[in-house]
């Protein structure tokens, strides 16, 4: 049976990741669950200096340290444990239930992942009014920010004040500005998904070190990284979410912008000065007063599965949902490429046992991270899929290799490089 279900909900800078692993370290095991990799690391870091690297692990799509008789499990939430019996859970950035591509493994630890004595949700206050339809008995707590976050005149990039982060949208954007900062202002450290968790926890501790005072981030750094940020300037105010370009909503926008100021120290935020497009005083005034539309929908995926045959896997994952305010996921690229492959005779083939259909489930969700193609990406599940279920049961060590020596090339452009760490991110997830 769980125990008590609390929502802490608030801005940014209100305490309530360190809220939750302080309430995490008082129970004999726990476990909780990030939106990003870096702050899944940070926690882990902070965990490890109290308990003891021998207690405490940390398990991401990229990164693995799982020592035997680990108590304290720091997770990414698709790496989450579905049923772990634990003291206490923690979800944070619950708010990402919302998001169309990954909101349904949110959703689905909003509505099923439990502590035995305490489970603590993290998030906006944007998710009160969801939260309380979802789950009633749920105790609400709302924190209020340590400091103040206000919007200043737009300053070109070398005008920018000393420990700045200055948020781009795609990958050359942010080595764009980097490269032009190091000529500005004699260095800078990236942050941004595409790297690899030894290169992004370098750049990290840089920052954090003082070694450099200026930080070129992509928009994942809004997801609960804790840094020594006094401003955070927007190269601009549109993105592109893997579907299509559009506009950064308000709340969105004060993810970011909320990075400035931390604990009782205040925080600045604008836009680039230089003839880029300015922040809307509408925007302004939401970020600053913290006030946004709250969440009308989640998104849903059925998680209880059916892998008797790939046909019933499919048909459970298209399962309906009747609950008011929960929406389902359609089209996610692991649904497409199980889709695809079951259509495959040689794939139709392998998949007859329960086993077998669970295993090309697990290969489907290999993340996409080249966004080369759906049908480059199908052909490489296939070809991993099809090696597992060989006779070996294994993928080739000489083929990966092949793979990775193609990748060890660091002549090219921006583009090119970026996406041959993409390529590779792929391999360490596999591995």
């Amino acid at each position: 049976m769980a125990g008590i279900i609390k929502a802490v909900l608030g801005p940014t800078n209100t305490g309530k990741t360190h809220y939750a692993v302080e309430r995490m370290m008082g129970y004999a095991s726990g476990l909780m669950g990030f939106p990003l990799r870096l702050l899944a690391r940070e926690v882990y870091d902070r965990v490890v200096a109290i308990k003891g690297k021998n207690q405490v692990a940390l398990v991401t799509g990229e990164e693995r340290i799982v020592p035997e008789g680990a108590r304290y499990f720091l997770c990414t939430a698709e790496a989450m444990p579905r049923m772990a019996a634990v003291d206490f859970v923690a979800i944070d950035e619950i708010q990402m239930a919302a998001d169309p591509q990954r909101g349904h493994i949110f959703t689905e630890h909003l509505l099923h992942s439990r502590g035995r004595h305490e489970t603590l949700l993290l998030g906006a206050e944007t998710m009160r009014p969801l939260i309380r339809k979802l789950i009633p008995e749920a105790e609400i707590i709302t924190r209020p920010r340590f400091s103040d976050l206000k919007h200043i005149r737009p300053a070109k990039m070398r005008a920018l004040p000393r420990r700045s982060a200055i948020v781009g949208f795609s990958s050359s954007d942010v080595y764009g500005m980097a490269e032009l900062i190091r000529r500005q202002k004699g260095g800078a450290a990236i942050v941004m998904g595409a790297l690899s968790p030894r290169t992004r926890n370098a750049q990290v501790e840089m920052y954090a070190s003082g070694e450099v005072d200026y930080l070129v981030a992509t928009d994942a750094i809004g997801m609960g990284l804790n840094l020594d940020i006094g401003h955070v300037a927007f190269s601009g105010l549109s993105k592109f979410d893997g579907r299509t370009f559009r506009d950064l909503t308000a709340a969105e926008a004060a993810q970011i912008a909320g990075r400035a100021g931390r604990y009782k120290k205040d925080g600045t935020f604008s836009t680039l000065g230089g003839g880029g497009e300015p922040m809307d005083p509408m925007m302004v005034a939401q970020i600053e007063e913290h006030e946004f539309e709250p969440v009308k929908r989640l998104y849903w995926r059925n998680h209880r599965l059916d892998f008797s045959t790939i046909p019933r896997l499919i048909r459970s994952l298209e399962a309906p949902v009747s609950t008011e305010g929960l929406h389902r996921t359609r089209d996610s690229v692991d649904l497409v490429a199980l889709k695809s492959l079951g259509a495959d005779d040689e794939i139709a083939r392998l998949g007859t046992t329960k086993e077998s259909v669970e295993r090309l489930w697990n290969v489907c969700q290999i993340p996409d991270f080249r966004k080369l193609s759906v049908e480059d990406h199908t052909s490489l599940l296939r070809k991993i899929y099809v090696d597992l279920m060989g006779p070996a049961g294994t993928i080739p060590h000489d083929w990966i290799a092949r793979q990775v020596k193609r990748l060890d090339n660091t002549h090219g452009d921006i583009d090119t490089l970026a996406g041959r760490i993409a390529s590779i991110r792929i391999w360490t997830y596999v591995s």
